[in-house]
This record gives structure tokens, sequence and C-alpha cells, in this order.
């Protein structure tokens, strides 16, 4: 699988480079972003704007690793989905369980919002 990672202050910007994610690429979507819990800033914003399909075991692996990285304390923002995929999403119900955002700018926002909820928390 091919992406492009950017080390921001707060986050990590990993970009899919793929124009489908499969269930043939869920072991090593898995592996490239969970690396990014190993390393500050443990953030990370997703974005699919290349990914113009997607498919149901890697739909339900994003769930799966966007609930891992919160029980780590650690947000994990999805944005820049292609309309097909967004309605894929959204037809499978997993649409409102995942934290997606149209924009980088705005999956920033979230990530700063959720590291201040963290420390008000702690």
């Amino acid at each position: 699988m091919h992406v492009k990672t950017d080390t921001k202050e707060k986050f990590h910007a990993i970009t899919v480079m793929e124009p489908s994610v499969s269930a043939t690429m869920t072991e090593e979507m898995e592996r490239v972003l969970l690396s990014c819990l190993q390393n500050d800033p443990k953030n990370l914003v997703l974005i699919l704007s290349e990914v113009a399909a997607l498919d149901m075991a890697a739909a339900e692996k994003l769930v799966t690793l966007q609930q891992h990285f919160y029980e780590h304390s650690a947000s994990f923002v999805i944005c820049g989905l292609q309309k097909a995929v967004e309605e894929f999403l959204d037809q499978n119900e997993l649409l409102e369980i995942m934290n997606v955002t149209p924009t980088e700018s705005e999956a920033w926002d979230i990530v700063q919002m959720e590291e201040i909820e963290r420390e008000l928390l702690d």
C-alpha cells in the first residue's frame, strides 16, 4: 500500500495513495497506521482523497483502528472522502461511528479539541 506521511506538530497526516483499499491491504494498513502510536505525536489524520473505492473489510478495519487509537488516548480523524466512499460508509452504517471531516483543516481542529479535552479529563 502506497502512503505519503507528513508529520505535523500535533498529528501524523497519512495520505493513502491508492485508488481502492481492499481486504488484502488491511494488514499492511493496520501496520502502517498503528506505527503512529509508537511515536509522538500519536494523533493521526488519515487522508483518503485519492481513494475511490473501499471494501467492507477495509472499512471495518478503519473503525477498529479508530477505536484502538481512542483507547490509547490518541485522536484518529479521517478526511477527504470521495462521494462514492462516503456513500458506501453511510449505506453500511459505518459513517456515523467514524470521526470524519471534509478537510484536513477541520481534522486538525478536531485533534486540537480532543487534545484539550484529554488534558482537562486527566
